[in-house]
């Protein structure tokens, strides 16, 4: 590859190996597997035992029912799993598969260690965008339980690789020279079908070709994402079949070999479940046209009419198993005020209704049915992931695979999980986190985190902002779940984009979510813990844009921090390029030339920058920043508390541990200065603490005449 592409993502490649400090000899991993042998007194939480969380699977419970991180051996004896953990100083992950047997006292086994995260890549409008946010992997075992075949990546490209169960060496099964996406066995259990997108070496060279005459700006820009075309998301994917045995390339896949590749769901959402028996079969599928419509269960099988399962089999079904009787099916459902609990059902279709054997507000997610027993991934609220087993006819359920046993011996503070109504009605939940120890006699600055509050505490959407690090530090925080879509009233939605059309007008969404969120923060103000005058509140993506329109429409919050930025005229239908220009428009923001003050009046920082006086911190990643540029030179020209930091070679969400580590410092302390006037010498460099100190200088006084919801 030549060109200015070529060196660009050169020079981005070679970055970001230096960031990730790829073979740095301080870098080990002999912590991989977890030891729980360690003593010692209970101490506080810090920032620094959230940046170190291992994972197995998606390190966030926001959203459910991808396609199991645990791969359960043909025997159904024994799982497979990745496990993750983040090494912030040396900015890299130690990254292993790992095999436990499922029986009383079994040890843990590492079979291969190495390898880069993947990140996930999606069809967004058109084009091949990564996220920064983890792909969902998962090793497969080969049909005699002989081998288990498992995506890793090196050098930048995701290969096939290969292990023997039994251990031994690993090996790449693939020499793919772009990524390898998918992959399954086939039933003899002698080769594996493979998917990737060769073509993209044509486009490559087609971009390079292109550089040297200058590139046609069309729908492949996306600006803030550089000055080259992206790649389209239409690129033809090439099936193909790999042998474990001998020198032989690459053959073509039949229909028959094509059929066993998995269906992916669409970007961002998982596919929906479905469960298969002799002579039965389980799916999900929505009860009406509207994406929005609730989803129902469905069963076939010999009835003479599809069973009554009545409201238990309608809702957000993330789990389906039919059990080895072939008649009783079992399946995880989240119900409960917004959504708030997990609920596991037993049924016996055509026989007796759905038996509920277990409920609880924690997040099970990835079960997979072993011979006598579910395997979960669960995690609460102070509790980090671990693996459960689930006794499918009481519904008991004992631990079995601590990822974290440290948490063990930290000091968490309690949380209370609340339940409101926003000015809509609709339902809304959240969960009050206070310090240690906290005992009702003062009043405490709250932070507000968004916009899922699920599983463990750890960080919000995107996982920017330390919860149980910011309570033991002495704030209250408030994690809030949004609510419902507003849109989901309206009866003339049939598409997503009916959804975003109808969230769109009148700024309905945007009014919803924060009616949402100052009531919740109402709540905690009339329970005598969160001190109205200091209140701070943090959001990426679409809780960032909750927090700009909070900013336009209350003076409730006396602080703010976003990882992503920004509603603004120039911003939306400029800087995001031409095909999310045409996306807005269609849905119903003005195009660049309406100079339409009336529409962007209630969400526009930068057409509000003089009356905004809330100080607002911006931490964004180096394809995102530019989204901000309009809002911030505003806010600055204003001369209004407003800082920014760009984190370079980073997306939507931030991937790498050493940003991770500094975006929590930074606004444990742009907190602590902010709500408490103090500077936390432990989070925020010495020069950031004079900047902020200059910016406070020159703060006007603080407003007066706030009603009691915040509002002007």
């Amino acid at each position: 590859m030549h060109g200015l592409r070529a060196a660009r993502l050169a020079g981005a490649a070679g970055f970001a190996a230096l960031l990730l400090g790829m073979g740095a000899a301080s870098a080990t991993c002999a912590d991989l597997l977890p030891d729980d042998s360690g003593t010692g007194a209970r101490r506080p939480v810090t920032v620094e035992d959230l940046a170190r969380l291992r994972d197995i699977g998606l390190p966030d419970a926001s959203v459910l029912g991808w396609p199991s991180p645990l791969a359960l051996s043909p025997d159904r004896r024994q799982i497979a799993f990745y496990l993750s953990r983040p090494d912030p100083q040396a900015n890299r992950y130690c990254r292993g598969l790992v095999l436990l047997e499922l029986r009383p006292g079994a040890q843990p086994r590492l079979l291969d260690l190495g390898g880069e995260p993947i990140l996930s890549v999606g069809d967004y409008r058109g084009l091949r965008t990564e996220t920064g946010f983890p792909q969902p992997v998962a090793p497969k075992w080969s049909p005699d339980g002989r081998w288990i075949a498992y995506p890793r990546r090196d050098g930048g490209i995701t290969q096939v690789w290969l292990v023997p169960a039994s251990g031994g060496t690993a090996r790449p099964l693939t020499r793919s020279p772009v990524d390898i996406e998918q992959f399954a066995w086939r039933p003899d259990g002698q080769a594996l079908v493979v998917t990737s997108r060769p073509a993209t070496l044509v486009e490559r060279a087609q971009i390079a070709r292109e550089a040297r005459i200058g590139f046609h700006y069309d729908a492949r820009f996306v600006p803030n994402r550089g000055p080259t075309p992206q790649p389209r998301a239409s690129t033809p994917i090439e099936y193909r079949v790999v042998q474990l045995a001998g020198d032989a390339g690459p053959t073509p896949a039949t229909p028959a070999d094509r059929s066993l590749i998995e269906p992916e769901g669409a970007a961002g959402i998982p596919p929906n479940p479905v469960a298969v028996a002799p002579g039965r079969r389980a799916w999900v599928e929505r009860s009406a046209t509207s994406p929005l419509s609730e989803p129902v269960l469905r069963v076939s099988g010999p009835w003479a009419r599809q069973p009554d399962c009545a409201r238990a089999c309608i809702g957000r079904i993330t789990g389906l198993w039919w059990l080895a009787d072939g008649k009783t099916l079992l399946f995880l459902r989240r119900e409960g005020w917004a959504n708030g609990e997990m609920a596991l059902y037993r049924w016996v279709p055509g026989d007796r209704a759905p038996r509920r054997i277990l409920v609880t507000t924690d997040i099970l997610d990835g079960c997979v049915l072993a011979q006598a027993e579910l395997v979960c991934a669960r995690e609460g609220a102070t509790d980090p992931r671990h693996l459960v087993l689930i006794d499918p006819v009481s519904g008991a359920s004992r631990r079995f695979f601590e990822a974290n046993p440290e948490f063990a011996r930290l000091r968490l503070g309690k949380v209370t999980r609340l339940f409101w109504r926003n000015d809509l009605g609709l339902e809304v939940r959240g969960d009050l986190v206070l310090p240690p120890g906290y005992r009702a006699h003062k009043r405490l600055p709250l932070i507000v985190t968004q916009y899922s509050s699920n599983g463990f505490l750890r960080g919000g959407t995107g996982d920017e902002y330390p919860i149980h690090a910011f309570a033991a530090a002495g704030f209250a925080v408030l994690s809030i779940e949004r609510p419902a879509y507003f849109a989901a009233a309206n009866s003339k939605v049939k598409s997503y984009e009916d959804v975003n059309a109808a969230n769109v007008e009148g700024w309905g969404e945007r009014k919803s979510l924060l009616s949402a969120v100052l009531a919740g923060v109402q709540l905690a103000i009339d329970r005598g813990i969160a001190d109205p005058e200091r209140v701070g509140i943090t959001g990426l993506s679409d809780g960032a844009a909750t927090v700009g329109f909070a900013l336009v429409n209350t003076r409730r919050f006396a602080a703010a921090a976003i990882s992503s930025c920004c509603l603004e005229p120039w911003t939306i239908m400029s800087v995001m390029g031409p095909a999310y220009a045409d996306r807005m428009r269609s849905i119903g923001y003005p195009p660049a030339t309406a100079d339409d003050r009336r529409f962007w009046g209630p969400a526009s920082l930068a057409l509000n920058a003089a009356k905004i006086d809330t100080p607002l911190l911006m931490q964004l990643a180096e394809d995102e920043y530019v989204m901000a540029l309009e809002a911030f030179t505003a806010l600055r020209e204003q001369g209004k508390p407003v800082d920014l930091f760009v984190f370079p070679a980073e997306h939507h969400i931030k991937w790498q541990p050493a940003h991770r580590l500094a975006v929590y410092r930074r606004n444990l302390a742009w907190f602590d200065f902010w709500l408490r006037d103090r500077q936390n010498a432990d989070a925020a460099e010495p020069s950031e603490a004079a900047h902020w100190r200059a910016l406070a200088s020159r703060r006007p006084a603080k407003p007066r005449g706030v009603d009691a919801r915040g509002s002007e």
